[in-house]
């Protein structure tokens, strides 16, 4: 099995900054793509940024481009993303996802976070 866990989220005024981190652990054989989805109440859940494998691609939802970095570092099974200038719509449920291969399995599984919230003041 593979877990994540969030870190990061919080209370920020709007044009603010917050860094969440999400990191994944269990026995591991590799951690393919990474991302970040987000639900805010009433909403459907939503991208909000993916990172390839090795961290050469990445991609992001139009609401949060140009604010928004997504990154990983491998070595630590982590994916990070660094929030900038965040707005009152942004305030949501931040989720982790990954898609992992575990030693015991042959196939990649994906896997979610429990979330973070993060609430943007006006």
């Amino acid at each position: 099995q593979v877990q994540l866990v969030e870190s990061g989220g919080g209370l920020v005024q709007a044009g603010g900054s917050l860094r969440l981190s999400c990191a994944a652990s269990g026995i591991i054989f590799r951690v393919n793509a990474m991302g970040w989805y987000r639900q805010s109440a009433g909403k459907q859940r939503e991208m909000v940024a993916s990172i390839s494998s090795g961290g050469g691609s990445t991609n992001y939802a139009d609401s949060v481009k140009g604010r928004f970095t997504i990154s990983r570092d491998n070595a630590k099974n982590t994916v990070y993303l660094s929030m900038n200038s965040l707005k009152p719509e942004d305030t949501a449920v931040y989720y982790c996802n990954a898609a992992a291969r575990t030693y015991s399995g042959s196939l990649y599984a994906n896997y979610w976070g429990r979330g973070t919230q993060v609430t943007v003041s006006s």
